[in-house]
């Protein structure tokens, strides 16, 4: 395993909250705030201050809980925008500006060189008043490279101590995203941010590769949450992490609770088979897989539930078989025959074919229908 010299910075107060028809209360933005703060996250990006007062109320609130994590808000490159942020107590300012054509034109409609110059000015502004700056390029994979790398540099010149490459119609793969990442690392000294949305499904994928190119904040939104398709979900990255490169300093087993605490403020339900914390991620229903799980559960999990703060299930169904209904019976308190067990599997798979599920409620019917028929 190549080390990784990385940190996660989430985005879920923020660009999550984006999330068409999601709002968080400030009392939800503390209580994810804090559980981010106990699995060890380095920053929090709290908010976007100068949304209404009641967004500059809740990011001054995190900024106070004097958590662990560093506190971020999110601005356009305008002063009254930073000096909310500012006046809300934040570690560090993200500034961020349009860099491709086709944003610059549709938003400034005046040349980009232009609209870099004034922005660049709002650095100083913010460095001026006592703190830090990471300077983030909108669009930055629909921009040409050789303007992107003097945006980067300008900026780091000016002393911001972040420069942030944001993926944002998720339009990489990760063969783009390695190639760009390792010639933007390779072209500024500074430390650079992987900022991945979802379109095609690579979010994840492209930001583990951002970092392997050599990137150094990444950024995350809990369950994935996000504008459009959303974006790099914090747990499936955290663990891949975990697995794969040997980074062991997040508690992931408090992974579950955030995530069902995000999918109840959010309303945004996870799909049944979302990795990680989804309600299938540790479920099994064929018989030859929980055969072997009751003997080993590395079998057929890479990983166990304890890791993350979830719960192994056994489905009965179709697939499943005589061993895992065993055990199943064995955990209600059941006792069966060789015989009625054998029945009572017939039921299972005749009920399941069906398509009705059977939960403990189904399985005591059946469980009582064979006991009560004629030997």
């Amino acid at each position: 395993m190549k080390p990784l010299n990385i940190e996660i910075c989430d985005v879920t107060l923020r660009d999550g909250e984006q999330t068409p028809g999601v709002s968080f209360s400030c009392k939800e933005k503390v209580e994810i705030a804090t559980l981010l703060d106990e699995i060890g996250i380095e920053m929090i990006e709290a908010g976007f201050p100068a949304v209404s007062e009641n967004e500059k109320h809740c990011v001054k609130t995190i900024a106070n809980l004097g958590l662990d994590a560093r506190i971020s808000g999110f601005c356009r490159a305008k002063k009254p925008d930073i000096q909310d942020a500012i006046d809300c107590g934040v570690d560090m300012v993200s500034i961020f500006i349009p860099t491709s054509e086709l944003h610059v034109r549709l938003k400034f409609k005046k040349p980009r060189e232009q609209v870099l110059e004034e922005s660049l000015e709002m650095i100083d502004y913010a460095r001026d008043h006592g703190t830090q700056v990471r300077f983030a390029a909108e669009d930055a994979s629909r921009t040409d490279i050789p303007f992107l790398k003097k945006v980067y540099q300008r900026a780091a010149e000016r002393g911001a101590v972040l420069l942030s490459y944001a993926d944002t119609v998720g339009c990489l793969i990760p063969s783009e995203m390695h190639a760009v990442m390792a010639e933007l690392v390779s072209s500024v000294d500074r430390p650079f941010c992987a900022h991945c949305h979802n379109d095609m499904g690579c979010a994840v994928a492209n930001t583990l590769t951002a970092a392997e190119a050599g990137a150094f904040q990444l950024h995350t939104t809990v369950n994935g949450i996000g504008e459009r398709a959303g974006n790099t979900s914090l747990e499936e990255l955290l663990i891949i992490l975990w697995t794969k490169k040997g980074i062991d300093r997040y508690d992931l087993s408090k992974l579950t609770e955030l995530s069902h605490l995000v999918e109840k403020y959010s309303g945004i339900f996870l799909p049944r088979n979302k990795p990680v914390t989804g309600e299938l991620a540790f479920s099994h229903e064929s018989g030859i897989h929980i055969a072997a799980i009751l003997d080993d559960p590395s079998a057929y999990e890479y990983f166990s539930p304890d890791l993350v703060g979830g719960t192994r299930h056994f489905i009965l169904g179709k697939h499943t078989g005589k061993k895992a209904l065993e055990h199943v019976v064995a955990s209600l308190g059941c006792e069966l025959t060789e015989k009625q067990i054998c029945a009572v599997l017939d039921l299972v798979k005749d009920h399941s074919e069906q398509k009705c599920n059977i939960t403990p409620e189904v399985l005591r019917k059946l469980i009582r229908k064979v006991k009560e028929s004629p030997a």
